[in-house]
C-alpha cells in the first residue's frame, strides 16, 4: 500500500473524529476539556495522597473497590475508584489514559455523556468481578476466591469503554475492532481480574452502541465532513 492509499485510509478512519477534536480545540483550547483536566488533577491528587503514610487508608475508604465488599459500599465507592491509580501500575499511564481518552470523549461526546459511559464501563467490570468470584475458577468466566480481595481501582475500564464508544460513533471500525481484539488477547495472555473486567466493560458498551444504533436508525445523520469527501457516519455536533 503506497502513501496515498495510507493517507486515504487514515482519513477515512479518523478524519471525522480528528476534525471534531481539532475544531473544538482551536475554538476553545483547554477550556474545551474542563472535566478532563479536573479528572487528571484528581487522579494525581489521589496518587500523591495514597503514597503518604497518613493518606493510604483514607483513599482506600473512599475509592477502593473489592468484590468482597457489600454491594452498597462497592456502589458508593465506584465513581471515585475511576480516579484512584492502581498501586501496581505507573501513575503516568493512568494520567495519560485520562488525558487522551477522556479528553477526546469530552470534545466529541460532552462531559456528561463521557462520565456516564465511563461509569457504565467501570460498573460493568465491578459487577462482573462479584459474579466471576461466585462462579468460581472451574468456569472460564469465573475467578478464584482470592480475586475477591484484589483492590480494583483505576480508569482502565472506563478508558476502554470510551474508546469503543467513540470509535463506533465516528464509524472508525478498524479502531473499534483493534480495541476489542486487544482486550480479548489480554485475557488469553493474562487471564486475571483486570483483563476480564475489560471484557465486561467492552461488552456493556457494545450493548449500549447496539441500543443507540437501533434508536438512531431511520434518522438522518448530520455530517460536517460530507462536503469534504469523507464518508458519512460521524455526528456533526455533540449531543
Amino acid at each position: 500500500m503506497n502513501r496515498a492509499a495510507l493517507r486515504r485510509a487514515a482519513r477515512a478512519e479518523w478524519g471525522p473524529l480528528a476534525g471534531t477534536v481539532r475544531t473544538a480545540l482551536v475554538r476553545r483550547r483547554l477550556r474545551a476539556i474542563p472535566m478532563t483536566l479536573s479528572a487528571v488533577a484528581l487522579t494525581a491528587l489521589f496518587q500523591i495522597v495514597q503514597n503518604q503514610s497518613w493518606g493510604y487508608e483514607p483513599v482506600q475508604r473512599i475509592g477502593s473497590v473489592q468484590a468482597q465488599l457489600p454491594w452498597w459500599l462497592a456502589l458508593l465507592r465506584t465513581p471515585l475508584s475511576l480516579f484512584v491509580p492502581a498501586l501496581d501500575l505507573p501513575v503516568w499511564g493512568a494520567l495519560a489514559q485520562v488525558l487522551l481518552v477522556f479528553g477526546i470523549a469530552e470534545l466529541t461526546l460532552g462531559k456528561w455523556r463521557t462520565l456516564a459511559i465511563g461509569y457504565l464501563a467501570t460498573l460493568a467490570g465491578t459487577m462482573y468481578a462479584r459474579l466471576a468470584v461466585h462462579i468460581g475458577p472451574a468456569s472460564p468466566f469465573g475467578l478464584p476466591p482470592e480475586a475477591a480481595k484484589v483492590i480494583d481501582t483505576g480508569p482502565s475500564a472506563a478508558v476502554v469503554g470510551l474508546a469503543v464508544y467513540i470509535s463506533w460513533r465516528y464509524r472508525a471500525w478498524f479502531t473499534c475492532a483493534a480495541v476489542v481484539l486487544a482486550m480479548v488477547v489480554e485475557v488469553f495472555v493474562k487471564p486475571n481480574l483486570a483483563g476480564k473486567e475489560h471484557i465486561a466493560a467492552v461488552l456493556s458498551v457494545l450493548l449500549l452502541c447496539a441500543v443507540d444504533e437501533v434508536r438512531r436508525r431511520g434518522k438522518p445523520r448530520r455530517d460536517l465532513f460530507r462536503a469534504g469527501g469523507q464518508r458519512s457516519g460521524a455526528p456533526a455536533t455533540r449531543s
